[in-house]
């Protein structure tokens, strides 16, 4: 009885792109394992690491073996030309329906973030008017593990694809999109940096030419670590998004925010 019930709810695929992660790789496996939440599929996508990251790979999976409630775990172990590159071969290997990133030093904000996400969802086997996206709110976490405050950004009460004109108001890892569209749009390699904000970009585009809905949790799903590529390397990152949002927004748009942005930063020093 309860295979049949767990049935109509919704595979989620969280996927975790590794590369030499093992000092941050611990808390982000923790915390899927935690998840009460009973149809997940966690796709571990490493690099060929060369440190101990495999030994905790190899560790949860078998805790996983002997947990209440078990998830499905898959490693794909091969070498790519990025973390980019390695989250294209996520999307093509997801058999979820719906796909979240959260990768090494990532984290839920508790056992039951899945078990929200898909109630929000309300999703129906079959049906192809099942919501696009489901969004929430990110906590900012150090490199321990300790919440630091909440994100910069403020997810908006209605999400659509204008609303990225400010900026990535939706952290990725708080971003769970249906697999099914998510596969269509790949991530442009040419971005190092800043490729998922493209990519977010053009699955909402995608989704409201089919008359989708994004739906809002109303509350943070994911403790981010601050310290991510992105962030090490700000300002390639901000000309990285600056070329983004002229392609998808115009030039004169792109240089009236990012003129905002440099002013807003001067007021708060």
């Amino acid at each position: 009885m309860n295979q049949e019930r767990n049935s109509e709810l919704p595979l989620i695929t969280v996927a975790t792109v590794t590369y030499n992660a093992e000092t941050t790789l611990g808390r982000t496996l923790e915390s899927v394992q935690r998840q009460i939440y009973p149809r997940v599929e966690h796709l571990i996508i490493d690099g060929c690491s060369s440190d101990g990251t495999l030994g905790l790979v190899q560790r949860y999976v078998e805790q996983n073996s002997n947990a209440e409630v078990p998830h499905s775990i898959r490693l794909v172990q091969e070498r790519d030309e990025g973390i980019y590159d390695a989250m294209n071969k996520a999307l093509q290997q997801a058999t979820g329906d719906y796909i979240v990133f959260l990768n090494a030093g990532d984290k839920f904000c508790n056992e039951r973030t899945l078990s929200i996400v898909a109630k929000c969802a309300c999703w129906h086997k079959g049906s192809p008017k099942n919501p696009a996206i489901v969004y929430g709110q990110t906590n900012i976490v150090d490199d321990d593990g300790n919440v630091a405050g909440k994100r910069e950004h403020s997810a908006p009460e209605k999400l659509t694809s204008r609303s990225f004109l400010l900026g990535m108001l939706v952290c990725h890892q708080s971003f769970y999109v249906r697999t099914d569209l998510a596969r269509e749009e790949a991530y442009n390699l040419r971005y190092h940096y800043s490729a998922d904000y493209d990519w977010c970009i053009r699955v909402m585009k995608r989704a409201e030419r089919r008359r989708l809905s994004f739906v809002n949790t109303h509350t943070a799903l994911t403790d981010y670590l601050k310290e991510g590529t992105t962030t090490k390397n700000h300002r390639k990152s901000l000309k990285e998004r600056l070329r983004i949002m002229a392609h998808h927004y115009s030039w004169p748009a792109a240089i009236c925010m990012h003129g905002w942005f440099v002013v807003r930063t001067i007021l708060r020093k």
